[in-house]
């Protein structure tokens, strides 16, 4: 018998419900051969679990990158960090950013985060900018 939305603690689903990544979460941890984001129990709980307060910071930013790595090609390049941006700051008239605050940010978050280069951040160098935020593992969780 598996966990319905309505057995779930509500603090949990309105959390859920307002995170900008919350489909990039679900196709992250699900282990559907659909792709679709389904989630069994057990991947419920790794995710729960990934989440917790007593999960590494390897752990953690091993699960930030693959869900900022929204096209699932092991690096986070221009246009994953454009969608990633558009999630944090809200992809509406309002809060877009223009096309030179987009690129002028990119730009900056490549100069500081791609050691060797190459145009794009991959887990290792995603991993060492996170090493260096110390409010990372505290942030990164789901409070129940």
């Amino acid at each position: 018998m598996g966990t319905s939305a309505s057995q779930l603690p509500k603090d949990l689903l309105s959390e859920y419900q307002s995170n900008p990544f919350k489909e990039r979460i679900c196709l992250v941890f699900s282990t559907s051969d659909n792709k679709d984001g389904s989630l069994t129990f057990e991947d419920f709980l790794d995710l729960l679990s990934a989440f917790s307060d007593s999960a590494t910071s390897d752990i953690k930013s091993h699960y930030a990158f693959r869900i900022f790595d929204f096209d699932d090609d092991g690096t986070l390049d221009r246009k994953d960090l454009e969608r990633l941006v558009n999630c944090l700051t809200g992809d509406t008239d309002e809060t877009r950013l223009t096309s030179d605050e987009m690129k002028q940010l990119i730009n900056n978050i490549l100069e500081e985060s791609d050691i060797d280069k190459d145009g794009t951040v991959n887990l290792s160098e995603f991993q060492h900018v996170i090493s260096r935020s110390p409010d990372f593992v505290s942030s990164f969780k789901i409070v129940l």
